[in-house]
């Protein structure tokens, strides 16, 4: 699925009032069992060539069959993105030659795609202590089913190149197209940065593109349109070709594929199609899951926590489900809760890089350990040296450690006064 976004970055300096522009081209590997047009398995990280369908190898004859899972899935991204579902969508042959492309075109959807005009609103922290939640919003221009290209392997040492058809192995990849301008003025000529494979590098390659850029234009010098990679070791971007000679892609209709329909609901199905033959809309928004922004919303508002402490929840894969658990089971606030989370429970992971779901602490054995400090049978400071117990020796109850760390609140009115009598006793030039 290839994602198409765009969005401007404000980054005056005090020299000049250039402003970054940014558009994403960001191809995602869909989580299906098979390919897009083929029934070969997807399978990450499997030897060469071992997933390669009659149609992956381009034999004549090989007709593409849409795969109904890659098509429910563009749906509930687009649903997700809050864009407007295409109910009717085409499929375009892109017209090149390249040895990881057998065929000598690509199936895509370049005149009428699956999903178009959505948005992504995400939050942020800003303001002069970064401690404002702001929120921004990135218009997206369309999403598309796209059929993915083998992978070349360049053997330098035999000067050959290798080819791999498996497909659908590379989880994830953008393109950055970057430009200046200043406010008012006519964008300006935009730089295309290939095949970034983290989020990170994202970040990174496009701060340099738009700082580079600034360079050249405060120097006098102008913006070649061009394609550049991104180097990761010295985080700056290189030239790889000049876009002005790239060939004509000849887009046109794909005859092998019909226009492809998805319905609002069962109503609108048409009469003498089997409602369960057919992508509907309604069914698969009745999929969607909790959405992040929405999740971090509802987990201050139910829980009275900090804003920063619903993103670090929703951020880190399984731990909203994990606190939920913990306030189920105890007695104690979700904001006492919160703070055993991020400090005993986080810091105890981020010490030992482990992810959550190898924390040999459960959710429940954290609540018993909460409901026990919640009865006043131990001490705050106890408490937290029987958690880095239970981190020791998940197997044992937190009753059992306590008992064995002689570590429980005595509250015998007659024992504490023999305790504080012996004290005397025993320090007699102190008294």
């Amino acid at each position: 699925t290839r994602f198409m976004t765009g969005f401007s970055s404000s980054l005056a300096s005090v020299s000049s009032q250039l402003r970054g522009v940014v558009g994403l081209e960001i191809h995602a590997q869909i989580h299906a069992t098979s390919k897009l047009f083929a029934c070969s398995r997807v399978a990450f990280c499997s030897p060469p060539n071992s997933s390669v369908a009659f149609l992956d190898a381009s034999l004549p004859g090989t007709l593409p069959v849409l795969n109904r899972r890659c098509v429910e899935a563009a749906v509930i991204t687009g649903l997700a993105l809050n864009c407007t579902i295409n109910r009717k969508s085409l499929f375009d042959r892109k017209h090149y030659f390249y040895a990881d492309m057998p065929a000598g075109y690509q199936i895509t959807q370049q005149r009428l795609p699956i999903a178009v005009n959505g948005s992504l609103i995400y939050s942020y922290f800003g303001g002069r202590k970064r401690n404002q939640v702001l929120s921004r919003c990135v218009r997206i221009k369309q999403i598309q089913l796209e059929q993915d290209s083998g992978k070349s392997l360049h053997d330098d040492q035999r000067s050959q190149t290798l080819i791999d058809l498996n497909r659908a192995e590379g989880q994830l990849r953008v393109d950055a197209n970057v430009s200046v301008h200043c406010p008012g003025e006519p964008l300006g000529v935009r730089t295309e940065v290939k095949n970034i494979n983290s989020a990170r590098y994202v970040a990174r390659a496009i701060d340099y593109e738009i700082q580079r850029q600034k360079k050249v234009l405060e120097n006098g010098g102008i913006i070649v349109n061009e394609t550049r990679a991104f180097d990761s070791k010295s985080g700056t971007t290189i030239p790889m070709r000049d876009k002005e000679g790239l060939q004509d892609y000849r887009f046109m209709p794909e005859p092998n594929l019909p226009p492809l329909f998805v319905y609002e609901d069962e109503a609108s199905v048409p009469a003498g199609v089997n409602p369960t033959q057919v992508v509907m809309i309604d069914r698969l928004k009745a999929e969607l899951p909790e959405l992040p922004g929405v999740r971090r919303a509802r987990m201050v508002d139910q829980y009275k926590i900090l804003p920063e402490h619903s993103f670090t929840l929703v951020n880190e894969d399984g731990l909203t489900e994990y606190f939920e658990r913990v306030v189920r089971n105890t007695k104690a606030e979700p904001r006492k809760v919160i703070g055993w989370v991020m400090k005993e429970l986080l810091g105890n992971l981020n010490q030992q890089s482990l992810k959550l779901a190898q924390s040999p602490v459960s959710p429940e054995a954290l609540a018993d350990l909460l409901n026990v400090l919640e009865s006043g049978h131990i001490s705050s400071s106890a408490a937290k040296v029987v958690f880095q117990e239970m981190w020791k020796a998940p197997e044992k109850a937190v009753e059992q450690l306590v008992k064995e760390l002689d570590l429980g609140l005595v509250s015998d009115r007659e024992k504490l006064l023999k305790i504080c009598q012996k004290v005397v006793d025993t320090h007699p030039e102190q008294v």
